[in-house]
């Protein structure tokens, strides 16, 4: 058996998240400290009280979801579990990406925190609100979805943020293109087109301001080469070297999230089990429509530590 770790992206927030981690482990209530002082603020208030508006903030809600993922890390090493000893590879949707690369050692956990900051205020920033969009679009296939936002793009920015598998894909651009381009998908015949509850158009050219920001900041941040490969968003194949993992999350800003393609990646180089962890379970329900013979678990409360380890072992 070959596992990979996956961590989850924004969207997978919710009050109370990894408050029974704390409770339960010094060494995950470690990582909610170190976030607060890293930031200068007491973020895990806003993650376990709420309120709900202000924990779903990109720049709360980034770093937030990176530290209940790591809270769970520490729980499960806490029982024996090295990434080093039992993964083959590590991926992590989105923001999952910087977590995923702290998990295995390439970002120091405060200087993760002070990234997806940076990060979400950048994305935040970057358009004015209610300028851009993005939709889901269900039940059509990818070179369908790429010709609608290319008829669309000729109005504004218009193109595929996710590909998330299981016929969800996920466009992203200026407001009136992707609202077109939803429209064109319903003739088309898709299943659902649906404008998505975002504050901006994430994985999108729209984004270039925050990929400026992040370049300047990955430059000044320490980085090791990683325990194991990240399968990156935007390769959907493996990188291991600091300088390449630099530039690929700059270029994540703006590009886009192949999570199909990665799981699709990993399941033929050889991996048969995807752990979730860190808050909720999407990921799992997403590697499950792409590769049925996939095994996965989702850790993200100390019930979960017993079924993520018999996975492990």
């Amino acid at each position: 058996m070959t596992l990979a770790v996956t961590f989850p992206g924004q969207g997978s927030q919710a009050v109370g998240m990894g408050k029974s981690l704390c409770n339960a482990s010094i060494a995950a209530k470690a990582v909610f400290d170190e976030v607060d002082e890293a930031l200068g603020e007491k973020l895990s208030t806003v993650i376990w009280e709420g309120p709900e508006d202000k924990l779903t903030l990109t720049a709360n809600a980034q770093p937030a979801l990176m530290a209940v993922s790591i809270a769970a890390m520490r729980l499960l090493e806490e029982q024996g579990f090295s990434i080093p000893a039992k993964v083959a590879y590590v991926a992590g949707h989105s923001l999952g990406e910087y977590t995923a690369l702290c998990a295995a050692g390439t970002f120091s956990l405060s200087d993760t925190a002070k990234l997806l900051r940076i990060r979400g205020n950048a994305m935040q920033k970057a358009v004015p609100a209610g300028e851009g969009a993005m939709a889901a679009i269900i039940g059509l296939e990818q070179v369908d979805v790429e010709a609608i936002c290319g008829i669309a793009a000729s109005e504004g920015c218009c193109q595929i943020a996710n590909d998330n598998g299981g016929g969800q894909l996920v466009i992203s651009g200026a407001r009136m293109p992707v609202e077109n381009a939803a429209e064109l998908a319903r003739k088309k015949g898709a299943k659902r087109a649906l404008l998505l509850p975002v504050s901006a158009p994430f994985h999108s050219a729209l984004m270039s301001p925050a990929a400026d920001a992040m370049r300047e900041a990955l430059a000044e941040v320490q980085m090791n080469a990683p325990s194991v490969s990240l399968i990156a968003n935007v390769l959907a194949g493996p990188i291991i070297d600091p300088a390449e993992i630099r530039n690929r999350l700059v270029e994540q800003v703006t590009g886009q999230v192949r999570w199909r393609e990665s799981v699709e990646w990993m399941a033929q180089n050889g991996v048969t089990s995807l752990l979730e962890v860190g808050s909720g379970k999407v990921l799992c329900g997403l590697a499950r429509r792409i590769n049925r013979d996939l095994q996965t678990a989702a850790v993200g409360t100390p019930d979960d530590v017993e079924k993520a380890l018999e996975l492990a072992n």
